[in-house]
C-alpha cells in the first residue's frame, strides 16, 4: 500500500509538473503608447503689446518626413518676419495636423496636457531679442504656447521654437529638458 501511494504521488507530480510550463515567463503584456500627433503646420502670431497689427508667419510641412522641404510663409511675401525695434510682442504659437479634414488643432492637446510639453525659444546670437514665458502648467512651470518677445536694435537672425513631449520639469532650458522633439522650427526674423 505505501508503494501504492507512493507511485501515485509520483505521477501525480510529474502530471502537474508538465501541465504547468514556463510559458506564462514569455507573456509580455503592451504598455499604453501615447501616439505623437503629426504636427504639419506651426503658425505664430505676434501683436504689439498695446495695440497694432499683428505678424503672422508660418511653417507648413504637409509631407512630413517626406522628399519635400517645409514651406516658410511670411507677411508680405518677404522671406523673414519683420519687427519693430524696441517693442514687445505678445506670442502665440498654434500647432495643426493639415492632413486631417477639416485640421486638426494639436495646440488644444498640448495646453490639455500642459505637464507633458513645453516650447523652448531659441534666438540665434546676432538677433537682439529677449522672450519670456506667458502660460503655464498646474504646477506653475512652463508650458509656453503663449509668450512675449521684447526686441532690442536693428538685427536679423532666426528664432527657434522647440516643442519638447515629456520634458524634466523644472529645467533651465533646452539643454536639461531631455524628453522628446515634438517640432522644431527656426523662423527668419529681421529688427528694424
Amino acid at each position: 500500500m505505501k508503494n501504492f501511494k507512493f507511485i501515485t504521488i509520483t505521477i501525480l507530480s510529474l502530471f502537474l509538473a508538465t501541465s504547468c510550463s514556463d510559458d506564462d515567463d514569455n507573456i509580455t503584456i503592451p504598455v499604453p503608447v501615447n501616439e505623437e500627433e503629426l504636427i504639419t503646420t506651426v503658425n505664430v502670431t505676434l501683436t504689439p503689446n498695446g495695440g497694432g497689427t499683428a505678424i503672422t508667419f508660418q511653417m507648413q510641412d504637409l509631407d512630413g518626413d517626406g522628399p519635400n522641404n517645409p514651406v516658410f510663409t511670411y507677411p508680405g511675401g518677404l522671406t523673414n518676419a519683420v519687427l519693430d525695434a524696441g517693442v514687445t510682442y505678445n506670442g502665440e504659437i498654434q500647432l495643426l495636423n493639415e492632413t486631417e479634414d477639416p485640421a486638426e488643432d494639436i495646440t488644444e492637446e498640448v495646453e490639455e496636457e500642459d505637464d507633458e510639453h513645453q516650447f523652448f525659444y531659441t534666438a540665434s546670437s546676432s538677433l537682439d531679442l529677449t522672450t519670456e514665458y506667458a502660460n503655464f502648467d498646474g504646477d506653475n512651470n512652463p508650458l509656453g504656447t503663449e509668450f512675449t518677445v521684447t526686441t532690442g536694435a536693428a538685427s536679423t537672425g532666426t528664432l527657434t521654437f522647440t516643442l519638447r513631449h515629456e520634458p524634466t520639469k523644472p529645467n533651465t532650458g533646452l539643454s536639461d529638458a531631455d524628453g522628446e522633439t515634438d517640432v522644431e522650427v527656426a523662423f527668419s526674423i529681421e529688427i528694424q
